[in-house]
């Protein structure tokens, strides 16, 4: 079965995981899935990812945060771009999610980083999705 949008699944398994309050989630593995894992470690919404060799797909686990009261770190998480309608910003025009509490993450010309970051280094490019 083919996916057509791998970076949705993604976000749903970590959605879905919440919700159930599991400790960590297995997705199919791809280097772009490795690199949302890391930003999103970066910012501190999740604590920690590893990958896991299996056959016939490798996998990657996604350990999950919670704060102290078994809550959720992340209270929502929202795909922005979908593979019928891209979105595309500038550098002038970077979106800001919930006033700065939460963050959006880009595919840019630097790789997949947070909008902070792409602010930082002045680059634009698509934008997958926010997360707060």
């Amino acid at each position: 079965m083919t996916m057509t949008d791998p970076v949705a699944d993604f976000l749903t398994r970590i959605r879905n995981a919440q919700m159930a309050s599991k400790p960590w989630t297995d997705i199919p593995v791809s280097k772009l899935k490795i690199r949302l894992s890391y930003v999103l470690k970066e910012e501190n919404f999740i604590r920690d990812y590893i990958l896991i060799k299996e056959e016939p797909q490798d996998n990657l686990r996604v350990f999950l945060n919670y704060d102290e009261t078994d809550n959720p770190v992340i209270h929502g998480i929202q795909r922005i771009s979908k593979p019928g309608c891209r979105n595309y910003v500038s550098s002038e025009k970077l979106p800001r999610v919930l006033n700065g509490m939460g963050i959006a993450i880009l595919s840019t010309s630097k790789g997949v980083i947070s909008n902070k970051k792409a602010r930082f280094l002045k680059v634009g490019g698509e934008v997958l999705c926010h997360v707060w």
